[in-house]
């Protein structure tokens, strides 16, 4: 056991919301403010942006009834980000304006709630801390529905946001089917280079009602090839639906999306939108049939009310566990998920992984639970994901609409 470490500790949220990520900050929060080694509970406005401005909430000034409900609220309570931080060697500016803040606090503990890029600034942060003798404890805390974090099974928010997708995937699926005419169906499903989330409508297919074609960015994409799948599913069902990774891309690299290059954000990512219609537009130029083109965009991230039960628990946990290893001495690292197969029953218990074993590198869908002709995905990826989708969590409502939390947000 690590001597004790006396100080406060802020809190950020960074990156894409979920309808699961405040279920985290509530694992965090609440073991924070549990912990007598922890003098404040802060969370940071807008993520590291509110810790560069000073912006910090004093979470204790908050109701603990209202704290509980963040297990059930979507998005990101504290506020999120997209602020890329300067290599440390290169430009240190920002991280002096932090050593000031974490000073001026007595910031001893910094958690950070993000994926990839999230865990690129927890990484540079734990390392000009060390550097600089400011004694603070870094933890990241897993975060994305793209499931692309390596090292760690599956992360927080995947979960929920593969259920919503299967879901309305089903739906869409049924409703697609109900007139005489037939008609080709795109979907469109979040993903920039990896096809975890598009591959989860899958899951859908399984029990009867998902799409008859799924393509994913660990592929490239061929246009005639995909054309020729649209159609003779077409002729043999007299309807088709199709699910695709926004990020599906040509074999020179370029994104089939004709927004590919409308925007980027704050970390050089290229903003996609507009595949499925453009595939929509191809599919009817060469079969001449109807057809509907279906963006699912912020619902998927944000539909909380499908959200898992796993998926929220699992959350909680990341939250909770972060904070308990920090305490007792842990620096540096990210909370990771091992999966365990108990007499036949899933299981998941945590594990810690280095900060920079985890930066900026990204966990694909195994080329192997793609199928050989490149257009959906074996049973192995079912039964990965199917787990990880179940239970109901309880939600408490007003008037049978969803209650949120609502965080007085009292500045420290």
């Amino acid at each position: 056991m690590s001597e004790k470490l006396i100080g406060a500790c802020i809190i950020g949220q960074s990156g894409g919301p979920t309808s699961v990520i405040n279920a985290s900050a509530y694992g965090a929060i609440a073991a924070a403010l549990a912990a007598e080694e922890i003098t404040q509970v802060l969370g940071a406005d807008h993520g590291i942006t509110g810790v560069l401005s000073d912006t910090l909430y004093d979470m204790s000034k908050e109701d603990p009834e209202e704290l509980k409900l963040l297990k059930n609220t979507p998005s990101s309570e504290l506020g999120s980000c997209r602020y890329k931080l300067a290599d440390p060697d290169v430009d240190d500016t920002d991280y002096k304006t932090i050593l000031e803040v974490f000073k001026k606090h007595n910031v001893r503990y910094f958690f950070y709630n993000g994926g990839n890029d999230s865990m690129d600034t927890c990484s540079k942060i734990s390392r000009f801390m060390e550097k600089s003798g400011w004694e603070c404890r870094v933890m990241g805390i897993p975060k994305t529905i793209d499931n692309d974090l390596i090292e760690t099974d599956h992360c927080p928010g995947f979960a929920s946001a593969a259920k919503y997708i299967a879901t309305s995937c089903m739906e869409v699926s049924c409703d697609s089917r109900v007139y005489p005419t037939g008609q080709v169906t795109i979907m469109e499903i979040m993903g920039r280079h990896a096809g975890w989330l598009a591959a989860s409508t899958a899951i859908g297919t399984r029990f009867g009602a998902g799409p008859d074609l799924i393509y994913l960015p660990e592929l490239d994409f061929d246009m005639d090839k995909f054309l020729a799948d649209v159609e003779r599913v077409f002729k043999t069902k007299g309807n088709c639906l199709v699910a695709v990774s926004e990020g599906v891309h040509f074999a020179d690299g370029t994104f089939v999306s004709e927004a590919k290059a409308s925007a980027t954000d704050g970390f050089g990512h290229a903003q996609l939108g507009g595949l499925a219609a453009r595939l929509a537009d191809a599919v009817k130029a060469r079969l001449n049939v109807k057809t509907r083109a279906i963006e699912l965009s912020l619902l998927q991230r944000c539909g909380a009310h499908l959200a898992s039960r796993v998926d929220v628990e699992e959350a909680e946990m990341a939250g909770r566990v972060a904070v308990e290893s920090a305490v007792a001495g842990e620096t540096g690292k990210m909370v990771a998920f091992e999966r365990r197969n108990v007499g036949g029953d899933y299981m998941c218990r945590t594990k810690l992984i280095p900060l920079g074993a985890v930066a900026n590198a990204e966990k694909k869908v195994p080329l192997e639970w793609i199928t050989p002709d490149g257009n959906f995905v074996t049973d192995d990826f079912i039964d990965y994901a199917l787990p990880l989708i179940q239970g109901t969590p309880e939600r408490p409502t007003v008037s049978s609409l969803p209650r949120y939390a609502h965080l007085r947000k009292v500045k420290a």
